[in-house]
């Protein structure tokens, strides 16, 4: 077995090397070996940096001198050590150090502190721009190579490095104890509830295939009386955790202003101390009830530690050890529980009793409840395809062209599909519609893609009236020839307005008319050739070659009477 060094020269070892003293002087003035030496500082170092301890009293003096000496062998070392200043003799103040069992190592005749004392560090005079470089995020290495360049400082890397670490090793302050006034705050938090067990025999609902389910408890708890409300849930789902809020606020007959809750998926989309994302359902949840959600800080357990030691006593006095026919049944003990163990209890810290420091206080402040509960919907994020429409339960709904591409919010109750932006703005609002039909808002149309023919007959002759009353006049002829299909005629007519003159496409419509021809290549045809107006003759009464009507009937009558040639 090794040889071991006893407490008071291991001590001695890690006190004289805390004061600066180099492994080789340390190994002189205690007679022992530098590999011993260095094997219990680097175990002091390590032991340092896992638990941390309170300074010990093992040196009470300033060391300044040392001289080593040697009465007896084995554990009978020790050595000398001048202290302090010279007296009225002229001789330094001597103590003997790593004396067999002594528990004070060295106990000097002045004694200016165990901790700080000794030869002050090189780094000292740059303390103020050493502080100034760490509240800037640099680190030690940074700050010594700064020194030496801007000021020449001459002493090494581990000079800085210790001063730097002595700087940082600070006390911890204590933590700030928050008490809220009745009906302010309620924390929520979830933790793993009893099994879940179905009885042989009993069939297994649809879709489960053991017969025994975990399940997870949610607890509220009011933060002045402590009162809470427990329920279990078989999934931590945005639709269950509202469901459980809302029992627990008509359960205490009132809302608390505020909800402290952790960054649970259901709750929180992006965790955030300052300025989390909430899930938009929950979001007006919280509007419905007249309450505000704020998120903890992520990794901060401590934010909410009045529900964080209420999971634990639920766990552990009321389900622990029990398990349950169903869900049911352990809402049901739970309810029974919270009002004849929790309520009944004097709570630890407030020293009353919870039932009557609610009835009593915290209850009268609650917010009322609403006149009806919260809508029940279907929500989920959609992303606006290329053709501007959404789906929402297999049918296709319009949202406003600005939003294309985007991702929006789409809530449906079986009766009406309601759309929002990011900032939970409603965009757009239709009747629901059967599984593969669109749904399109004329609104949602740009401009630019509306055809001519959905604005309608009307719309495209007004716009024919533009050119001239010739082409009206033909464009209302064209229609009552062709019916339907001179639609498109029309959009074709004013196509032509893109290439040619007002004038020359009314000179074509007029000559067009006066032929009596209503197709669009005949205008086409006239605009490349040109044409003549087709000219108009008036009967005459009178001619010299015209003969009368009653000498007609004579000759007709005189030809019929004539008897035949033979």
């Amino acid at each position: 077995m090794a040889n071991r060094l006893k407490m008071a020269t291991v001590h001695s070892i890690q006190e004289l090397r805390q004061r600066g003293w180099s492994q080789r002087r340390i190994a002189r003035t205690l007679g022992i070996h530098r590999d011993t030496v260095a094997r219990y500082v680097r175990l002091a170092g390590s032991d340092a940096e896992s638990s941390p301890t309170e300074p010990s009293n093992l040196i009470t003096g300033s060391i300044l001198f040392a001289t080593s000496s040697y009465d007896g062998p084995g554990d009978s070392k020790q050595a000398t050590v001048r202290d302090g200043p010279p007296g009225p003799d002229g001789n330094h103040s001597e103590v003997l150090v790593g004396v067999q069992n002594r528990p004070n190592l060295i106990t000097g005749s002045t004694c200016r502190g165990a901790i700080n004392s000794g030869p002050a560090s090189r780094s000292e005079p740059y303390r103020e721009e050493i502080t100034a470089k760490l509240e800037q995020g640099l680190s030690a290495q940074r700050i010594w190579q700064d020194l030496v360049a801007d000021h020449g400082f001459t002493a090494g890397y581990q000079s800085v490095q210790r001063f730097v670490r002595g700087l940082r090793s600070t006390t911890p302050l204590p933590f700030r104890r928050m008490e809220c006034e009745p009906g302010e705050e309620a924390q929520v938090d979830f933790g793993t509830g009893a099994w879940v067990v179905t009885p042989e025999g009993e069939a297994l609902p649809v879709g489960v295939k053991s017969r025994r389910r975990r399940t997870h408890v949610f607890r509220i708890v009011l933060s002045h009386s402590r009162k809470a409300y427990s329920e279990v849930v078989y999934r931590q789902t945005t639709d269950d955790f509202i469901r459980c809020l809302e029992n627990a606020f008509h359960h205490f007959g009132g809302v608390p202003k505020t909800l402290v809750v952790d960054n649970l998926k259901a709750a929180v989309i992006k965790a955030d101390w300052y300025d989390p994302e909430l899930n938009p359902k929950l979001r007006s949840f919280c509007l419905h009830y007249g309450t505000v959600v704020l998120p903890t800080k992520p990794r901060m357990p401590r934010h909410k530690g009045k529900t964080e030691r209420g999971i634990a006593y639920v766990q552990s006095n009321a389900l622990k050890g029990r398990t349950f026919p169903s869900l049911d049944a352990q809402n049901r003990h739970l309810l029974d529980w919270e009002a004849n163990v929790a309520d009944t209890r004097i709570h630890g810290t407030t020293r009353r009793q919870v039932k009557k420091t609610f009835q009593e206080v915290e209850q009268p402040l609650l917010q009322p409840l609403p006149v009806g509960r919260f809508p029940c919907f279907k929500e989920a994020c959609r992303k606006v395809g290329r053709d501007g429409h959404i789906q929402v339960d297999q049918a296709y709904y319009s949202v406003p062209p600005e939003y294309l591409g985007w991702r929006v919010w789409a809530r449906w109750d079986g009766r009406v599909v309601r759309v929002f932006n990011n900032q939970f703005t409603q965009i757009a609002i239709h009747p629901q519609r059967e599984p593969g039909r669109f749904r399109t808002d004329d609104g949602h149309v740009p401009r630019e893609k509306r055809s001519k023919i959905e604005r309608g007959v009307t719309y495209l002759l007004n716009r024919v009236g533009l050119i001239g009353p010739c082409s009206e006049e033909w464009a209302e002829q064209m229609l009552q020839h062709r019916g339907i299909e001179g639609v498109r005629v029309l959009m074709g007519l004013l196509s032509l307005a893109d290439r040619h003159s007002c004038e020359f496409i009314e000179q074509a419509c007029e000559i067009a008319a006066t032929h009596g021809a209503y197709r669009l290549r005949t205008i086409r045809e006239l605009l490349k050739r040109g044409g003549r107006k087709q000219k108009q003759f008036e009967f005459m009464d009178k001619h010299p070659i015209i003969r009368s009507l009653n000498e007609y009937n004579d000759l007709v009558h005189t030809a019929i009477t004539k008897e035949p040639w033979r």
